[in-house]
C-alpha cells in the first residue's frame, strides 16, 4: 500500500516507549524515545527526529508533544533520538550517534513495527543540520561511527529539515552556538559538514520548513538549500511561515501545520510495502 491508506490512530492508541538504549558510546547510553501506533496496519514509516540545541544540548523532552505524539497519531513511528553534543565530544560524534540509531532502527524494525526501507530522519535547528547531512552523506566512512550494526545501512528515504543550519561557516566563531567542528576547522571540514556542500542528484526527497523572521538561523540558507536540491533534481518541497522566529514551531497551530505538512510529504514521496 501506500502512505495515503495509513490508518491515523487515535491518541489512547499510541504507544510510548522511553529511554530506550540504542547503543552505547563511551561512558554513556545513547537512548531514544519510541511513539508509535498501537494497531497499525502493517509495517509503517518509521522517523527519527533530532532536538536542536545550538550543538551545546541535545534535549528529547520538548519533542514529545511537539512532534512524538502527533506523528504516531498519525500512523508513524516517530523515534525522537539525541547525539553527543560539542562538550561530550569532538565531531563527527554527532553525525556519527544519528547514523548508529538510524542502523538501530532498521536492525530492529521489526519489534518496532518500521518499514525498514521506509525509514526517514527529520530534526530541528541542529537537529536539522544533522538530518539533512546524514541524507546526503550516506555511506561516508567517517560519518558512520562504529556504535553496533556496522553491517547495516544508514540510508534513508526521505529527510526534513525544520529551521536547520545548512551551511555550518555560519556557526563558526559565533559565541552563541557550540563550537562543534572545533575552534578552528579548515574549509575542507566545514564543506564536508555542510548539507548545502553535500547535495547530489541521488539525494532523497527533501522537505525544507523555516520562518522568515528568524534571527538566529536565517531562512536564506533554507530557500539556498531548495534551490539547490531543485537544480540536482531532488523531489523538494519548501515551506515558509511569514514574520515567525526560530521557535514558531512551538506553537501549537504551527507545529499542527509541520505534522500536516511531513504526512503530506510522505504520502507524495515515500513508498510502503504492503
Amino acid at each position: 500500500m501506500n502512505a495515503e491508506m495509513v490508518q491515523h490512530p487515535t491518541m489512547s492508541e499510541v504507544k510510548v516507549d522511553e529511554d530506550i538504549v540504542v547503543g552505547r558510546v563511551r561512558d554513556r547510553d545513547l537512548k531514544v524515545d519510541v511513539f508509535r501506533p498501537a494497531c497499525p496496519p502493517g509495517l509503517v514509516p518509521g522517523i527519527l527526529f533530532l532536538p536542536g540545541g545550538s550543538w551545546f544540548t541535545a534535549n528529547r523532552a520538548g519533542l514529545k508533544d511537539r512532534f512524538g505524539l502527533p506523528l504516531a497519531e498519525k500512523g508513524y513511528v516517530c523515534v525522537v533520538g539525541e547525539y553527543r553534543v560539542a562538550v561530550e565530544a569532538p565531531w563527527p560524534a554527532q553525525i556519527q550517534d544519528v547514523n548508529s540509531t538510524i542502523r538501530w532502527m532498521r536492525a530492529n524494525s521489526s519489534e518496532w513495527g518500521i518499514d525498514p526501507s521506509a525509514i526517514m530522519v527529520a530534526g530541528k535547528s541542529a537537529g536539522g543540520h544533522l538530518a539533512l547531512l546524514a541524507a546526503a552523506t550516506t555511506g561516508v566512512a567517517e560519518f558512520e561511527g562504529d556504535v553496533g550494526n556496522g553491517k547495516v545501512s544508514s540510508e534513508v528515504c526521505a529527510a526534513v529539515g525544520v529551521a536547520p543550519v545548512v551551511d555550518i561557516s555560519w556557526a563558526v566563531g559565533r559565541e552563541d552556538l557550540a563550537p562543534v567542528l572545533g575552534e578552528d576547522p579548515s574549509p575542507e571540514e566545514i564543506r564536508a559538514a555542510s548539507p548545502l556542500e553535500n547535495v547530489q542528484k541521488d539525494n532523497p526527497p527533501t522537505l525544507l520548513i523555516h520562518g522568515t523572521s528568524d534571527s538566529r538561523v536565517h531562512h536564506s540558507m533554507t530557500v539556498s538549500m531548495y534551490q539547490k536540491l531543485e537544480q540536482a533534481g531532488v523531489p523538494a518541497d519548501l515551506h515558509l511561515y511569514a514574520g515567525q522566529d526560530h521557535s514558531f514551531d512551538a506553537d501549537p497551530r504551527f507545529t499542527q501545520a509541520i505534522v500536516e505538512a511531513i504526512d503530506l510529504f510522505i504520502s507524495r514521496f515515500v513508498s510502503i510495502k504492503d
